[in-house]
């Protein structure tokens, strides 16, 4: 779906630098607030087995949505998920990532909180204190956007979702700023990705071989898919030998011919297809903004 763009929009003024950048033309991301998990952890447990981390989650949340910003609830994206079958999948990380996909939003923003409470003598109340770090990725390329850490407390209560409040209200404003200002640069600009090519030990061909229709080198052939590929024609090749090429920034247009976000995924599959119209077989690999290319 194509996402909406806005002439002039007047959104909260915390999310622009200045005046100035409000009469540009803004790109509001959906933004989805997950809960940071350790490798290997169940995510479903974190908030299960966590009530006030429940509740600071949703605290985030409800900051975003009072500051203008459309959010994607995560609760109701994990029960999706169990009902697609997605949580009988062994790799946490691969659970982790398709909920992210499957969510619809831009952004994703992780938040990893931390409540501590304990009882002090002669209060009713224990004393109880919260800390929140949010980090932003861009879904389609997994880049880090913004990031920042609040706290409240310690406060003599019980009243947990109070002191998440305070403690991301504290940094929402900022927060958001930075990550719109970087957001609204990727829908301008485009969005970066590496790609390295590296030839197969067995590989009958080297950069330097004579391939297509025209009989360019195979270098030359893959700069110029590259340069038809890229957004405006913006690309950076960093170097080239025999056996290895690397381009260290790929710009990539914000969304496809049909108005859907052009994620890295979709980037690969259009380098398999120009590999497979030179009749070479290649691997592929993806780690977050980097693809990595094996020409067997």
């Amino acid at each position: 779906m194509m996402r909406t763009l806005f002439k002039n929009i007047v959104l909260p003024a915390a999310l622009f630098v200045s005046a100035a950048v409000s009469a540009q033309t803004v790109v509001q991301p959906k933004i989805m607030v997950i809960p940071y998990t350790k490798e290997g952890e169940d995510i479903r447990s974190v908030l299960e087995e966590d009530s006030n981390k429940r509740i600071a989650l949703s605290k985030i949340k409800e900051a975003f949505d009072e500051r203008g910003v459309s959010t994607i609830d995560f609760v109701a994206r994990l029960k999706a998920a169990n009902t697609a079958d997605v949580m009988n999948m062994d790799n946490q990380a691969d659970i982790k990532s398709a909920i992210i996909n499957m969510s619809g939003a831009d952004i994703y923003v992780e938040a990893e909180i931390i409540c501590q409470q304990s009882r002090v003598d002669n209060q009713t109340k224990p004393e109880t204190r919260v800390k929140i770090t949010i980090t932003a990725y861009d879904i389609a390329t997994g880049a880090s956007l913004a990031n920042k850490i609040g706290e409240c407390g310690p406060f003599y209560t019980d009243d947990v979702a109070k002191l998440s409040m305070k403690a991301i209200s504290s940094i929402a404003d900022d927060f958001l700023r930075v990550m719109q200002v970087k957001f609204s640069d990727i829908a301008e600009q485009g969005r970066s990705v590496m790609m390295l090519i590296n030839l197969d030990e067995n590989s009958n061909y080297t950069m330097e071989s004579a391939i297509g229709s025209q009989g360019l080198l195979l270098q030359d052939e893959i700069e110029l898919w590259v340069d038809s590929a890229s957004y405006n024609g913006h690309y950076h090749l960093q170097g080239v030998s025999p056996l290895n090429m690397v381009f260290d920034d790929i710009k990539l247009p914000f969304v496809d011919e049909n108005g859907a976000t052009y994620t890295v995924s979709k980037f690969s599959m259009s380098a398999l297809k120009f590999f497979r119209s030179l009749g070479i077989t290649v691997s592929r690999t993806l780690k977050g903004n980097t693809l990595y290319i094996t020409i067997k």
